[in-house]
């Protein structure tokens, strides 16, 4: 059978094959493995950019991950793999404008022979070292295929790839790519880091494996197109067979290393034991020396030199995690045998031996055991070894020898502890002694302090049945005169130390008495202001030792400005450590119930209600008690009542306990705040109260009116309290205690009375007035015997009702208005220009009281007011610094005035005839005195009739002030005054602006809009 193929020269030849022949070359059509086809395109990269053509379409690029599977690798011709079409020469440059043809055979063939020769080469080079048997075992294959492929080229004389058969061709060219592959895996082996080899053990060996099945299939084919020498087709079947039957492994040992550092690489975190037989392991399968630094850390450095291009992040966790193992085990442990630089005999300090060292943590051991291995660890640094080896589902091991462990018995090595026991106890008396000799030296030397108290406080911990030497050797006691006696001179750190030291020897029961006995709690407690973290830290620690004990507790508590302290650290979130020690000491001393009012005078209130909340009858009746007599703070009481309103309402329903609830729930709301915060349902609450007022006895009826009262003022609540008490009968209720025989139930019925005047004035006016109260209030306000508080909430009572003309002229009259306004000149005078806390509500009051005769028509009144000026007395009170309340008054009794002055010249209100003798005369003369100037406003004669106008009173600029205040209900009351200037007639309006203009109203005016 004959087939045309493309010479490399363009000329169309024809080449005579077997039947053979024809079948391989059918499967070369059909396509080969994915791999092999990828592999031989990059081969040829530089030939396929000239172009080629093709029989069939390609294939889809296989994934950088495709490998072999050496069960498909075929081990004779019948089974052998089908390769892919051969790959394209590139175009002469004669050929450069014609068509592109497909490449011949034999171009790509020899290309595939120098490929086996050159991976050959380099997998023999004489120079290699091999450290790993895989890659050992893989290059004595290469070196008998070395020879093989030698005597297959003499064999075919002369050595010219075209005249090969097709199946040879095939065979050379899937040898060149997998020989490539596999020099490329043995160079990792060889030329990489031992610890890059062990971390990637597991995917060189795969590779290894699959490459050598694959040669061996490779071979197959070719020893099945070998018939003319039996002796070279027996040495290619002998060396298929052996590489097909090949098993590369993982020793136990790389494969432990393999899965220890992959854990590594999860970014595990583990303790020393386990970091040291990490490293034990690595040396080993290294073949290094655990205690060889130097050699395991060049082995780190050449990793991190083959993982400077690596994307990987487990790889680099793996390189930061071996570091940091390096360097922790390169420490040499800080092994204290008592050594003071004092002068004590020769020889007498003993270093340990080397026995006595856990091979993991290089530390003396105090608990040794010895595994089925014979080797002996620290008992807990084994028991770290083991969790992690069962963690990573691995078979636990020696760390020393490597040995895989059958039992986990941990055996007790009971002569090597007493040894070791024995040479503790010696160094420990040399210690002691070392210490009372440098702590009683004078002067003191601070560095030899400061290695006596680090000694105290490692005996104290590490061995902690040696404490007794410590305090049988005084050293207690030195140590708390040295903090009491030295404390300001030895500074922040060393006081840090002698804490230290002492929290260490706290934990033994005689040291902790002599501690207390000595005075300890104050110095720690004083230890709290201390300016480092770390003494205030070792402070609190110490406290909290002292805590365990119930009568400790006591003390604690009783010492003057701990509580406070602890408080405030409890509560600091800049340092967390302190806080939580800070609290847990709280948390002790609140269990003993005598602290807790100590507790909740420095503020920490949470102990008190809860068992105010949760405590039995007897418990709740203490803690409302402290409650009752306690001051508080705002804050606090907020706290208070937000926990605990409900359980006093309800302990108020108790016969026996209402009166101390109720008057432990009045002090709480003593002083106006948010209590609308600390009950969310509020009118069963109301209710209760009420109900109270009519059945409890006296002094519980006064606390029920002053909680009544604090709700009612409290911000958000007053208007759905005073609701409540509206429509619950409070407003008869609590207006029957204004002539109450008890002082305290007058007063809180007056503040009571008075919130609710303010929202409900109609309502109370009725309630007034059937019960006949409204003579009361004046008669209250008058008697100067009265309690002053009394008096300004009854004037607030009295100025807020809406009276009537009747009333005005008749229950209060003139008389009244002239004493009104001479005790308001008086408060002026006595302050002078200054707010008294105990007159502003008294003076609010009285300009209330004003407010309503300035709203009256009776001619005596109006007289009265002309007389006394009440339109200077409302302009000098806008002068004088008061509350918007007072502001708000002044500018209302202004415009009321002025709107009666303008009624007055528009003729709407006679002014009263004139007085006196010179009336008489102007009568029978029939001529008066020359007729005066009139108001360039009203244009009327307002100074000789009237004192009620703005601009003649001088009080338009006080009113224009008053536009930049920053209360609303100010600047519109000043506004309303102002607005009382225009009149209807054209004239007066164009008066009245030219006035508004030249005192700057006008502009205020629109800045206030």
């Amino acid at each position: 059978m004959e087939k045309p193929l493309i010479h490399p020269h363009d000329t169309p030849i024809l080449v005579r094959r077997s039947s053979q022949d024809d079948d391989i070359l059918r499967m070369d059509e059909e396509g080969m493995h994915s791999s092999l086809r990828r592999k031989m395109r990059h081969c040829n990269k530089d030939e396929a950019n000239s172009g080629e053509l093709r029989t069939k379409p390609c294939a889809q690029e296989p994934s950088e991950t495709s490998s072999y599977n050496a069960d498909e690798i075929p081990g004779d011709v019948d089974r052998c793999p089908q390769p892919p079409p051969p790959p394209l020469p590139p175009l002469s440059p004669s050929s450069a404008g014609r068509p592109r043809l497909q490449m011949t055979l034999p171009a790509a063939t020899a290309d595939a022979v120098e490929s086996v020769r050159r991976s050959l080469a380099r997998l023999n080079s004489s120079d290699r070292h091999h450290q790993f048997e895989n890659s050992k075992r893989f290059c004595a294959f290469a070196q008998r295929l070395q020879l093989l492929v030698d005597q297959l080229l003499l064999l075919r004389s002369p050595p010219s790839p075209e005249d090969l058969p097709a199946s040879e061709q095939t065979a050379l060219r899937g040898l060149a790519v997998d020989l490539e592959s596999a020099a490329e895996t043995v160079s990792a082996y060889v030329s990489k880091s031992k610890i890059f080899v062990l971390i990637n053990c597991k995917s060189l060996l795969a590779s290894i494996q699959e490459r050598t099945a694959a040669i061996a299939g490779w071979l197959a084919l070719l020893e099945s197109a070998i018939h003319e020498n039996p002796d070279l087709r027996k040495k290619i079947a002998d060396l298929s067979r052996d590489m097909k039957q090949a098993i590369f492994i993982v020793t136990e040992n790389e494969e432990r290393v393999h899965l220890s550092l992959q854990k590594e690489g999860e970014g595990r975190r583990a303790s020393k034991a386990v970091q040291s037989a990490i490293v034990m392991e690595l040396a080993r399968a290294l073949g290094i020396e655990s205690h060889n630094y130097t050699e395991l850390s060049a082995q780190v450095k050449l990793l991190k030199n083959d993982l400077v291009r690596s994307n990987s992040m487990t790889e680099r966790r793996i390189l930061i995690s071996l570091e940091k193992i390096l360097d922790n085990w390169s420490v040499e442990p800080d092994i204290q045998t008592g050594h003071m630089d004092l002068d004590f005999e020769e020889g007498a300090q003993i270093s340990p031996f080397k026995n006595f060292l856990c091979p993991l943590t290089k530390e003396v051991m105090k608990e040794p055991v010895v595994l089925e291995s014979s080797q002996t660890y620290e008992r807990k640094a084994i028991e770290y070894w083991f969790e992690r080896c069962i963690e990573d589902a691995r078979d636990p091991t020696c760390p020393v020898t490597g040995q895989v462990l059958k039992s986990l018995e941990l055996k007790p090595n009971i002569g090597l502890a007493g040894a070791i026991e024995e040479w503790v106890n010696r160094n420990i008396e040399i210690q002691v002694k070392s210490a009372v000799q440098c702590l009683s030296e004078q002067p003191l030397k601070v560095d030899g302090v400061e290695r006596v108290l680090d000694s105290i406080y490692k005996i104290a911990e590490d061995h902690p049945s040696s404490r007794y030497r410590v305090r049988n050797a005084g050293l207690v006691l030195i140590i708390i005169k040295l903090l009491k006696n030295s404390s300001k001179s030895i500074g922040t750190h060393l006081r840090s130390k002698t804490l230290l030291a002492l929290l260490g020897m706290a934990k033994d029961e005689e040291s902790k008495k002599i501690m207390l006995e000595e005075g300890m709690t104050r110095l720690a407690i004083h230890s709290l202001t201390g300016s480092s973290e770390k003494e205030r830290e070792h402070a609190i620690k110490l406290l909290l030792e002292f805590s365990n004990d119930e009568a400790y507790c006591r003390k604690i508590a009783l010492e003057k400005g701990a509580l406070v302290l602890l408080t405030s650290l409890a509560g600091t979130l800049e340092h967390p450590t302190l806080s939580n020690l800070a609290e847990e000491v709280l948390t002790r001393i609140e269990t003993v119930e005598e602290n807790i009012q100590y507790l909740a005078a420095a503020g920490r209130f949470e102990p008190l209600l809860s068992r105010l909340c949760e405590g039995s009858d007897e418990v709740r009746i203490r803690m409302a008690s402290m409650l009752g007599s306690m001051a508080m703070t705002s804050n606090c009481k907020l706290l208070v009542a937000r926990k605990s309103a409900k359980i006093l309402v309800h302990m108020m329903l108790h016969p026996e306990l209402k009166e101390l609830a109720a008057s432990t729930m009045a002090n709480v709301v003593l002083n106006p705040g948010h209590w609308e915060l600390a009950v969310g349902d509020k009118e069963p609450i109301i209710a209760k109260l009420l109900g109270l007022l009519s059945s409890a006895s006296s002094k519980c009826q006064a606390s029920v009116l002053r909680i009544l009262y604090g709700m009612a003022s409290s911000p958000q609540a007053s208007e759905a309290v005073a609701s409540n008490i509206k429509d619950g009968q409070g407003l008869e209720k609590t207006i029957s205690f204004l002539d109450h025989a008890e002082v305290e139930h007058r007063l809180n019925a007056c503040k009571l009375t008075r919130l609710l005047s303010e929202r409900f004035r109609q309502d109370v006016a009725s309630h007034l007035r059937s019960s006949d109260k409204i003579p009361l209030l004046k008669e209250k306000i008058l008697d100067t015997q009265t309690i002053e508080s009394e008096r300004s909430d009854t004037a607030c009572i009295l100025a807020n009702l809406p009276l009537s003309e009747y009333e005005v002229t008749t229950l209060l009259g003139a008389t009244f208005l002239r004493w009104t306004v001479a005790t308001i000149k008086d408060y002026h005078l006595k302050s002078k220009g200054r707010i008294f806390k105990s007159s502003p509500c008294m003076v609010e009051g009285l300009l209330g009281l004003l407010l309503q005769f300035t709203r009256s028509t009776d001619p005596e009144i109006l007289s009265v007011i002309r007389e006394l000026h009440l339109m200077n007395v409302f302009c000098d009170q806008l002068n004088f610094p008061s509350k918007p309340r007072m502001k708000q008054v002044a500018a209302l009794g202004l415009k009321n005035l002025s709107e009666t002055g303008k009624a007055i010249a528009a003729g709407d209100l006679e002014p009263s005839p004139p007085q006196g003798l010179c009336s008489y005369l102007v009568f029978m003369c029939g001529r008066g005195a020359p007729e005066p100037a009139r108001c360039p406003i009203h244009h009327s004669l307002c100074k000789e009739h009237t004192h009620l106008c703005l601009l003649q009173c001088n009080c338009i600029k006080p009113l224009v002030d008053l536009l930049k205040d920053e209360d609303t209900d100010v600047q519109v009351a000043a506004v309303e005054a102002l607005s009382t200037l225009i009149l209807e007639s054209s004239g007066s309006l164009k008066r009245a602006v030219e006035e508004l203009e030249r005192q700057d109203a006008v502009d205020a005016l629109i800045n206030l809009l």
